[in-house]
């Protein structure tokens, strides 16, 4: 089975990110991308923590310079929080998050668990990229995890149904459909956001960025296939011509 993408975004020490390396490889998980990591790359105190054999899960990373970027092939993607959001999405545990990415990926589908920096976390237009909200039940009195530690859960969630006792149910979709990845869709939201705000949209111009971050994270919860994109940009150019 393929296995999920884990996606460090604007980590900020490189000791964390090979802290996180190592977790993944605990787990057999080795792809990892990182979207500007503050320090730059390569990060020697990285590669120092990752100690050995997860040096090589950093020798593959791929560096990216923003979360869109970082998103491409990706199908379905949790954002990692333990603050309350106001932006509506499914709630997931490690647990069930590793469930649904099983069910994901035997859809032919790709998965990334997206994490934040380790200071404040993700922001919500990163949480808006994302198709649901991963949040690990600890003691509501202190809820922090460090990087590394969040990664080693999901990596042990996944892990242990990674290899079933017994076949599980595909879920494939109809043959010819295509799941539009994290980059289509992206560009499927520029479409819309650039035509809406030619034509007057967003206003009042104090309201335009929660209008438009809502729209972001609409596009995102939506299941769409290349085909449903495909549709999508043809109906807006026909509705827009002139």
């Amino acid at each position: 089975m393929s296995q999920p993408v884990i996606i460090l975004t604007r980590p900020q020490m490189g000791e964390n990110i090979g802290a996180a390396a190592r977790a993944m490889l605990n787990f057999g998980l080795t792809e990892m991308r990182i979207v500007d990591p503050r320090d730059g790359w390569p990060n020697p105190r990285a590669v120092a923590m990752a100690s050995g054999a997860a040096g090589r899960v950093l020798d593959q990373a791929r560096i990216f310079p923003t979360l869109a970027a970082a998103m491409e092939g990706i199908t379905w993607a949790f954002a990692t929080t333990a603050r309350g959001r106001e932006l509506t999405k499914p709630v997931f545990t490690p647990a069930s998050a590793a469930e649904r990415s099983r069910q994901e990926i035997a859809a032919t589908g790709r998965v990334a668990f997206i994490f934040g920096p380790e200071r404040a976390g993700l922001e919500n237009d990163d949480i808006a990229r994302a198709n649901a909200i991963l949040t690990v039940p600890v003691n509501p009195d202190f809820p922090s995890l460090n990087l590394a530690q969040a990664v080693l859960l999901i990596g042990y969630e996944w892990s242990r149904g990674a290899l079933p006792d017994q076949p599980m149910p595909t879920n494939r979709r109809p043959a010819g459909e295509v799941p539009a990845d994290r980059i289509e869709i992206e560009k499927l939201a520029d479409h819309y956001e650039s035509r809406l705000e030619e034509s007057g949209y967003f206003f009042p111009d104090a309201k335009a960025p929660s209008m438009k971050l809502n729209l972001r994270n609409m596009w995102s919860r939506m299941p769409l296939t290349r085909a449903d994109v495909q549709v999508l940009h043809g109906l807006l150019r026909q509705l827009t011509r002139r």
